[in-house]
């Protein structure tokens, strides 16, 4: 805040949905299937804030409805992902946390369906920018919205912002967990499983959930990773361990930036103990456990085994330690130590390079990103557990 008092550059502007007709229907409504273009400017700037709320009938509209974003009049979004995973929160749902760049706005301590989004991340462009809404919607959906933006020239230097969702499921486990099972149930130890599947060795990460593949130079600043619990170790229920691998300019095995385990990378220890919780630069959005929806829940009687069911996201944002490539970056993280486990896992990573950009893959249809039911995620849950 040291700086607030000098004198800024620029024309403050802003696009939104407010009413011209002088009346309170400051809405947008974006028919099933329609795309609708909520920003476009011509010229050089800098986007500064994007606040947004929707309305819809369809469940899981925040995974059905995308948002896209291109810098000066590319064909290729730079920005590409369902709403509510863009804004911090996986699973086609919506939860109220707070972090520095992201958050969401709504009742707390609930899984939700609807929440005010903010995104304070900086993005520049030079020639102009656009900003689309694509209801994959069965129904139409309402949209309140401003973009706050600054008119100026953007130096030589500054990089562009991008985001790029990503689903496995399920990821393709090293390890039978039903067949280990048979034999775990049989031994008197309780941690039998546990010594197996922690000695598998990964010496390649080849097999690891990839979050980021870029090329170009740029800088990582974060990222969210949403994980439905499909497949636990036996006796087990935690679905973490997996390590966090960045492959910085395409060199070789192991990386110069090989973490030890999934929490240890979202900054926390020995799994969620504060289960859900935000901060500015790392939290879990979203812990919604089995038991939270009261069906198909088993008590087993040991808390650590009922913790990590169902589904979560947890997000990590590099603001003062952002990860620099200057050829390509390949950013991976394990499902489960050694990629023992075949869970759900989903993403959005967020990073700033020149262009052009590396294509990404082609977005999903809506029935292949729509969350596991609550259902039958319990039923593949207690199958391994």
């Amino acid at each position: 805040m040291n700086n607030l008092f000098l004198r800024k550059e620029g024309k403050s502007q802003r696009q939104s949905s407010w009413d011209r007709s002088g009346r309170n229907k400051d809405r947008i409504t974006i028919g099933a299937g329609s795309t609708a273009v909520i920003a476009e400017m011509e010229g050089s700037g800098i986007i500064q804030h994007i606040w947004m709320t929707m309305a819809a009938k369809d469940q899981y509209s925040f995974r059905k409805a995308l948002i896209r974003m291109y810098w000066d009049h590319e064909s290729e979004p730079s920005v590409d992902s369902p709403v509510g995973d863009f804004f911090g929160v996986g699973h086609g749902v919506a939860s109220h946390y707070v972090s520095l760049p992201l958050n969401m706005i709504t009742t707390q301590g609930v899984v939700e369906d609807k929440a005010a989004m903010n995104c304070f991340f900086e993005m520049p462009y030079r020639k102009g920018a656009k900003i689309e809404i694509v209801n994959e919607c069965e129904n139409e959906i309402i949209l309140y919205y401003y973009i706050d933006y600054v008119e100026k020239e953007v130096p030589d230097d500054s990089f562009y912002f991008h985001a790029s969702w990503r689903r496995e499921m399920p990821t393709k486990g090293t390890v039978d967990l039903t067949a280990l099972k048979a034999v775990h149930d049989r031994q008197d130890d309780p941690r039998y499983s546990e010594q197996i599947v922690y000695d598998i060795a990964n010496l390649s990460g080849d097999e690891n959930y990839v979050l980021l593949d870029a090329e170009g130079e740029g800088h990582y600043v974060g990222c969210n990773l949403s994980i439905d619990h499909l497949n636990p170790m036996p006796g087990f229920s935690w679905p973490g361990e997996g390590d966090d691998m960045f492959f910085i300019d395409g060199e070789p095995w192991p990386p110069r930036l090989h973490g030890t385990g999934t929490e240890d990378y979202f900054c926390a220890a020995w799994g969620y103990p504060s289960n859900k919780y935000d901060s500015p630069y790392h939290g879990v959005s979203l812990a919604a456990p089995l038991h939270g929806y009261g069906d198909a829940w088993k008590e087993s009687g040991t808390k650590s085994f009922n913790d990590y069911s169902g589904k979560w996201t947890q997000y990590r944002f590099h603001i003062v330690d952002p990860i620099i490539f200057r050829k390509s970056l390949v950013f991976s993280i394990e499902h489960g130590h050694g990629n023992s486990q075949s869970n759900d896992y989903a993403s959005v990573a967020y990073w700033y390079q020149r262009e052009p950009h590396k294509k990404y893959p082609e977005m999903l249809p809506v029935s292949k990103r729509l969350p596991v039911s609550q259902k039958e995620s319990a039923r593949l849950f207690y199958q391994t557990l």
